[in-house]
Order: C-alpha cells, then sequence, then structure tokens
C-alpha cells in the first residue's frame, strides 16, 4: 500500500538552488515591507488629515486590501494591468500586490498605534517650538513606529508567506517557484517541497525570534 521510496539525496543536492530562490523571496518581501510602510505612513495621514477625499482614498485602500484575497490582489496587478495595456513582469506583480496589501494592513496598525499616544505629547512638542510636521516626525512618529513593531514583524512574516502565490503569475525564481520547476524535473514532490517548508519555517522563525529580541533590548521602558 505504502510503496514510495524517499530519495532525499536528490532534494538536497537541490537545495543551494533552493537557497537562491530564497534570496529571491526575501527580496521581494523586504522590497514590499519598505516600500507599503511609506506608503501605510502616507495613508495614515490621509486618513487622520480631516480632507474628505484623503481619507477615502485610505479607507477605499483598507478595505480592498484587508477584505479580498491576496492572490485577488496579485491577480489584478498581473492580469488586471494587463487588460488595460500595462504589463508587468512577474516579479513585479508578486512586488506591487504583495506591497498593496502590506500597505493596507499597516495602516490599521499604524492607526491604531497612534490612538494609543496621548494627544498631549504633539502639544507638548509644539510647545517646545516644533511644527506640526516636526512633531509629528520626531515626536508621534517614532512612538508610533515603537508600538506598532511587533505587528510589523507578523506582516513581515505573512509578506514572506504570500511569495509563494508569485507561481500563480509565473515567478519561477522564488523559493515556491524553483522548488515547483525542480518538482517538475525530478518527481521528489514529497522531498523537495518538505525541504521548501523548512526552509521557509527557518525564514520566519529566525525574523520573529530576532524581532522579540529587538523589542526586548530597545523597548524595554
Amino acid at each position: 500500500m505504502f510503496n514510495y521510496t524517499f530519495q532525499w539525496k536528490q532534494a538536497l543536492a537541490r537545495l543551494p538552488q533552493m537557497l537562491d530562490g530564497a534570496l529571491v523571496t526575501m527580496q521581494i518581501a523586504v522590497l514590499s515591507m519598505v516600500i507599503g510602510i511609506l506608503l501605510a505612513i502616507l495613508l495614515t495621514m490621509f486618513r487622520l488629515s480631516g480632507i474628505r477625499v484623503l481619507s477615502a482614498v485610505s479607507k477605499t485602500w483598507v478595505e480592498i486590501a484587508r477584505n479580498t484575497p491576496a492572490l485577488f490582489q496579485i491577480y489584478m496587478a498581473h492580469f488586471g494591468l494587463g487588460s488595460f495595456g500595462i504589463h508587468l513582469s512577474p516579479f513585479a506583480s508578486i512586488l506591487l500586490g504583495i506591497t498593496f496589501n502590506n500597505a493596507g494592513y499597516l495602516t490599521e496598525n499604524f492607526r491604531g498605534a497612534l490612538k494609543a499616544i496621548p494627544d498631549t505629547q504633539a502639544r507638548a512638542a509644539r510647545s517646545l517650538g516644533f511644527g506640526q510636521g516636526g512633531a509629528f516626525r520626531y515626536v508621534v512618529l517614532p512612538q508610533m513606529l515603537r508600538i506598532a513593531f511587533l505587528p510589523m514583524t507578523n506582516q513581515m512574516v505573512w509578506a514572506i508567506l504570500m511569495t509563494s502565490l508569485g507561481v500563480t503569475v509565473g515567478m519561477n525564481t522564488d523559493l515556491y517557484g524553483v522548488t515547483q520547476d525542480l518538482n517538475a524535473l525530478t518527481f521528489r514532490t514529497f522531498e523537495l517541497f518538505a525541504l521548501a517548508a523548512v526552509i521557509f519555517y527557518l525564514i520566519t522563525k529566525t525574523i520573529t525570534l530576532g524581532a522579540r529580541l529587538i523589542a526586548t533590548r530597545l523597548f524595554r521602558y
């Protein structure tokens, strides 16, 4: 009944290729987080600006990002924009889709973090001679990022895992895409994907533990 013969040597021989794919996975995740954080800060400012149009843009972005599947967002970046003559590479499509998702979730995290900061912080900064922009940049923003640090870590982990969806738009240079191609060549499905799962686990676990260590050392008070 169970006559499958494991051939781990074949899978381990492909490990260097898979690690190269893991580097691409990390590249996508890091870029999507950096751009996503910048966009989220901007969208948070839009949301709190009191200007209806800007607030509506922020709310719409957040609603779409949080209430539609990540796969849909990647499909729209690749196939949806393609319908209008805007053709993106698989790398650009997956990066755009994940960045859109990150920005939506992080905007809500940042908005919640801002609500946790007393209004007196900004008023105190203004009394010391800071303008509205300076008070936000030097006083409020650092506290907001501190409060949202661990949720940002969770989003980073989610971004890494979302890169596996790139295979649906032809992405074959990331960890999941490389594993898929190697599986088509060797037919060692269990071994290859088990190894890929271990690599994903080690990456995400390292990021989680590293973030907790950083938070413990930097945010003691």
